[in-house]
């Protein structure tokens, strides 16, 4: 096996690099836009008067950072060439997400909602595997630009990673189907265009079968944001919503009337594997941080950096990275080449073990930094606090150890080899 990374990847990043000092930094810097990133990122990016979402102008900053990736051909790397992108593979996203993260908080790459100069786009995907051509032709491009912003929800008040129990419905009438039910932590509702909602349309309870994921218009009648919830990193976009009486036509429907759940899984092993590359990086960060304070750093009369216990839990959390790095370009590899199902068990390894790592790795260079590590003129809480969500989004630790624990124990499903 060749453990390089591919010459066109290098090549990739080698032009990343100069694009984001030439035209995402400059940004970054002017009109005091650096106020997301410092000390203030928390306040400057919240709207605090209107439920805690984010503020116009920090999505605005957003959006322009994205225009310009577009416009210099960064943006739509992992998509089709038919859509204006490079045909990316999951092994350049990984080396690239990671290579991103690395370099720390910035425009380039913010953690918030992971948005970068090269996109994740795992809605676009839905699209594009499970969409009829109408709903391609409508959604596509928009989803890419932005014209159409198509938030997720699948969550309820009483139903996480238990998605089979879903207790929002939805019932047939004609050639329309009438939804009513809550989602909660709908993410992107405070600007959505369109939200996908999964419903129950038949099928007994914790059957996966009979689940159906319909396009739901956000200003459609009976749809109702209740509020945002306030959460560990702030601003938020993750809603409260009710639908009472809502109705869809049925070409609403993505995918296969209940077969919703195969959708779902296309949306979180996108965002699984890109985020377990993306928490090393933010690690990896840290890891590099601490090492070059404690060689600065001195106290009583030598450099931190000469001391065992500042030296061994880096060490530790250095050793635990370099497993990681070659375990994610492994799955990404295989994602290359097999059905995601096929290795939802290493992309899970991957994750839950990357996301533990970023939020070690985060406190550890607290803690090397001392009081002013505790501040927020560093990244360290920040990453913290924001890598800590992955731990429960997009499938908890325990649910994902549970799916390895099935491939392992031959349980629930046949056993891959």
């Amino acid at each position: 096996m060749d453990f390089d990374i591919p010459e066109d990847i290098q090549q990739l990043l080698r032009e990343l690099d100069e694009f984001i000092e030439a035209e995402i930094k400059p940004l970054e810097q002017q009109d005091d836009n650096i106020r997301f990133f410092d000390h203030r990122r928390e306040w400057a990016r919240t709207d605090w008067e209107n439920g805690g979402v984010p503020r116009k102008e920090w999505e605005e900053l957003l959006a322009e950072m994205r225009r310009r990736a577009d416009r210099a051909g960064f943006y739509r790397y992992s998509l089709p060439k038919e859509y204006g992108g490079r045909d990316g593979t999951n092994l350049g996203m990984a080396i690239i997400r990671e290579h991103l993260a690395r370099k720390g908080l910035g425009l380039h790459n913010d953690l918030q909602n992971e948005s970068s100069v090269v996109g994740n786009f795992p809605t676009f995907w839905m699209f594009y595997h499970y969409g009829t051509e109408q709903q391609k032709r409508e959604f596509l491009e928009d989803i890419i630009t932005g014209k159409k912003r198509v938030a997720f929800g699948l969550t309820e008040p009483n139903h996480g990673s238990d998605a089979t129990w879903l207790e929002t419905r939805a019932v047939r009438d004609g050639d329309e189907w009438v939804i009513n039910g809550t989602k909660r932590f709908n993410s992107g509702m405070h600007n959505a265009t369109h939200d996908l909602v999964f419903a129950r349309t038949s099928g007994d309870e914790g059957k996966a079968q009979g689940i159906t994921c319909f396009i739901v218009p956000t200003d459609a009648p009976g749809v109702k944001v209740e509020f945002h919830w306030w959460t560990f990193n702030m601003p938020t976009d993750h809603a409260e919503v009710t639908f009472t009486d809502v109705r869809v036509p049925n070409d609403a429907i993505l995918g296969r009337e209940g077969e919703g759940l195969a959708l779902a899984n296309v949306f979180v092993h996108e965002n699984r594997i890109r985020q377990a590359a993306s928490s090393l990086g933010a690690a990896q960060y840290c890891i590099d941080q601490s090492v070059e304070y404690a060689k600065k750093r001195v106290t009583f009369g030598e450099p931190l950096a000469r001391r065992q216990a500042i030296q061994w839990p880096l060490v530790e959390l250095q050793t635990e990275a370099e497993m990681l790095r070659q375990l994610i370009r492994r799955t990404a590899w295989e994602l290359d080449r097999k059905h995601h199902l096929e290795v939802s068990h290493l992309v899970a390894m991957c994750n839950y073990r990357a996301n533990r790592l970023a939020c070690e790795a985060a406190d550890r260079a607290i803690q090397v930094h001392g009081g002013i590590g505790y501040t927020r003129h560093l990244p360290f809480e920040h990453i913290y606090r924001h890598h800590r969500r992955y731990r429960i989004t997009e499938g908890s630790e325990e649910i994902q150890m549970r799916r390895i624990a099935q491939v392992m124990f031959g349980f629930g499903r046949p056993r891959e080899r």
